[in-house]
């Protein structure tokens, strides 16, 4: 009881920062989950549990979706992320944690490359990030460091892109999660987990929405560098746990 708990007041703190910033919720629940159920269950709960935080994403934001890049990045994300949910699960545990952890790390001055060279990317270039994205999402389950950038290059910003960037999330991760069933990795105690820590992230986007406006650019990028930091140091050093 007492981890669901602790695993509840992440969610909604984390449901909070993504629906402000537009990513993060993967990023600080994941070392939470992996080390309160392992690494081979917490992979699918969060893959269930975005859904719903992505979804919560979409209903709040419904009417600046840009359908038009939505289609374009998820018709190449969705068979991406299912081809990357299947090897992530031939994978070991531990180096799953390891590969998580080592990634968020990277994607620190990753993150910060990408913003320094200020891309603009047409419709075209949008769907051929989406298949590589939606690759990594199934592999790494947090991509939103690279989808981030990927969908404001774009020129979407504020709602539109909290929308977009959601609405296309939510199909790469459903397209996960259904990979994930065939592969018998949701069974029903899985299941229920997922919808448990999905409904503290969806309360802590609605929560959220009020204070998108009052966020600088400088405290996104601060915030989502530390969210990286902390996550990926606390991956590897579960990683080294579970040994």
């Amino acid at each position: 009881m007492t981890a669901y708990l602790f695993v509840l007041c992440v969610g909604l703190l984390a449901g909070m920062v993504s629906g402000v910033i537009g990513t993060g919720s993967s990023i600080m629940l994941l070392p939470v989950l992996v080390f309160s159920f392992g690494p081979k269950q917490a992979v699918p709960i969060m893959a269930l549990a975005a859904i719903l935080a992505n979804l919560s994403r979409v209903v709040a934001w419904r009417r600046e979706i840009d359908w038009k890049a939505w289609a374009a990045y998820s018709i190449t994300g969705v068979p991406a992320a299912a081809l990357g949910a299947r090897v992530l699960w031939t994978l070991p545990a531990s180096f799953v944690d390891i590969a998580l952890g080592l990634f968020f790390l990277l994607m620190i001055p990753a993150r910060h490359w990408i913003d320094a060279k200020k891309w603009k990317i047409r419709l075209w270039q949008l769907s051929a990030a989406g298949a590589i994205i939606g690759f990594l999402t199934g592999v790494v389950l947090s991509t939103g460091p690279l989808s981030v950038p990927a969908f404001t290059a774009y020129g979407l910003a504020k709602g539109a892109f909290l929308s977009t960037e959601a609405a296309s999330s939510l199909v790469l991760y459903i397209s996960k999660a259904v990979t994930f069933r065939e592969l018998g990795a949701l069974p029903p105690e899985v299941i229920m987990k997922g919808a448990i820590v999905g409904s503290s992230l969806m309360a802590g986007t609605f929560l959220s929405k009020r204070i998108v406006q009052r966020m600088s650019v400088v405290s996104f990028r601060f915030t989502l560098d530390l969210l990286l930091l902390v996550s990926g140091i606390s991956l590897l050093w579960t990683a080294h746990h579970w040994r």
